[in-house]
């Protein structure tokens, strides 16, 4: 299949089903979506509408889907290092340095280019310093650097992240939004979050991707045309943040949790 001109990522009739004893279930249905070479997209909807099967299933993590999922001009089936992802958890192997937790992923043919390429993404995430450091020695917004380190070391097109800041404070998180943008900014790296927080959607991404419950299709793609960086608190913000969260207040049987 021919990608679109400036598409990276073409997702087209995508459907994923999960089998269980006793029924099937529809976890994502008619997903159709372009996503552009160095776009920033955000992800949100409720809990169990198939945000992160969306995510795993870019990342080749799920590969028994129908429909069509290219990057570039192939077809996704299988992990590759094209594509790099981030969890929630940061995943580090606690044995190994942070140097070595970066170097994970890398071949190991590259000799002392490997050296150079580790210390890049060391010093790309703010952690100069830090490369014989053990993961335990590590702050929880600490870690989350070196995971993407890790993720972006093999240059990947697309960047995958999948609440990666979740677990981390409301001030580390803030000052991890603004690092991930100034990383995006710097590689040029096509970005995909899926996030709860409508909030954080609206400040990094180009767009926003709502989806609906369960299956999970997308409902509705909030452009976000706003200069960076970005005022959480001036009128347009909250005008956007505002449509994402009536795209939730619409459907009254299933009320949303949520906090302005």
């Amino acid at each position: 299949m021919q990608s679109p001109a400036g598409s990276t990522l073409v997702i087209q009739n995508l459907n994923k089903k999960f089998k269980t004893r006793e029924n099937e279930i529809i976890a994502l249905q008619d997903i159709n979506l372009n996503i552009h070479q160095g776009e920033f997209i955000s992800i949100v909807g409720r809990s169990g509408c198939g945000k992160s099967t969306l995510l795993r299933v870019i990342a080749g993590l799920e590969n028994d889907y129908e429909g069509l999922v290219v990057l570039g001009n192939k077809q996704i089936s299988r992990p590759g290092l094209d594509r790099g992802m981030v969890f929630q958890e940061h995943r580090l192997l606690p044995w190994l340095k942070i140097k070595d937790n970066v170097a994970f992923g890398l071949a190991d043919n590259l000799g002392g280019e490997k050296i150079r390429i580790v210390q890049e993404h060391i010093n790309l995430v703010g952690l100069t310093g830090f490369e014989k450091a053990y993961p335990h020695q590590l702050s929880g917004g600490m870690a989350q650097r070196v995971a993407i380190a890790r993720a972006l070391v093999n240059r990947p097109q697309v960047l995958l992240l999948d609440e990666p800041f979740g677990a981390l404070d409301a001030l580390t998180r803030i000052q991890m939004q603004q690092e991930i943008l100034r990383i995006w900014e710097a590689e040029k790296t096509t970005m995909i979050l899926v996030t709860h927080d409508i909030d954080e959607a609206v400040y990094l991404g180009d767009r926003v991707v709502v989806m609906s419950s369960r299956p999970g299709t997308v409902k509705k793609i909030v452009p976000v045309a706003l200069a960076r960086p970005r005022d959480r608190s001036s009128y347009d913000f909250i005008q956007i943040r505002k449509a994402i969260y009536s795209e939730f207040f619409a459907d009254a049987e299933k009320p949303f949790a949520y906090a302005i």
